[in-house]
């Protein structure tokens, strides 16, 4: 079977970060890929597996984190350019139009991210979770025009669902300056 799920847990508490963490872990056979701080005091932790590992882990770590969980998700069939861009180790050479979605939080923004490029042919430059961003989180993406505003769109519209997002831009012909930026 393949390990193509993540599940996200986003908590207001430190220490109830740690408690979820290990509770998912216990639940299921998942690998753990991040479980840190973020802005601003909060936790994110993010686990990749099968879907029904995936499922129940978030399922535990939902209930060990009670009071505390303030979202989570589990996207059976996500996208690969989510793991580099979460990473930030995503190759881009020359942007095209330049898109960029920015949400309230860490969850619904990769949901929004696996959306946009599930939409559209673009490239997933970088999804920014909540460091040095007040808790917030955005995701940078470029391809065509008609496809970053069909991706950007697509992203928007998951993370609006929630009533979390913060706002979306799509750039035409943007100043290569802003690439330099980016990296």
């Amino acid at each position: 079977m393949e390990r193509n799920s993540i599940g996200l847990i986003e908590l207001s508490s430190i220490a109830a970060g740690f408690q979820v963490t290990d509770a998912m872990l216990k639940a299921a056979e998942v690998e753990l890929i991040l479980s840190r701080t973020i802005c601003s005091g909060k936790y994110m932790v993010l686990v990749r597996g099968e879907v029904a590992a995936v499922q129940s882990a978030v399922d535990a770590g939902a209930e060990a984190g009670n009071f505390s969980v303030i979202d989570t998700f589990v996207i059976p069939n996500v996208h690969e350019s989510i793991f580099p861009a979460i990473a930030g180790t995503t190759k881009v050479e020359m942007l095209e139009a330049l898109g960029i979605i920015e949400s309230f939080s860490v969850a619904s923004l990769i949901e929004g991210a696996d959306a946009a490029v599930k939409a559209a042919n673009v490239k997933l430059i970088e999804v920014r979770l909540a460091m040095a961003l007040g808790g917030k989180a955005f995701a940078t993406l470029t391809g065509e025009v008609a496809a970053v505003q069909s991706a950007v769109d697509a992203g928007a519209y998951v993370i609006g669902k929630k009533g979390l997002l913060v706002n979306k831009v799509v750039i035409p012909q943007p100043r290569p300056e802003l690439l330099t930026e980016m990296i």
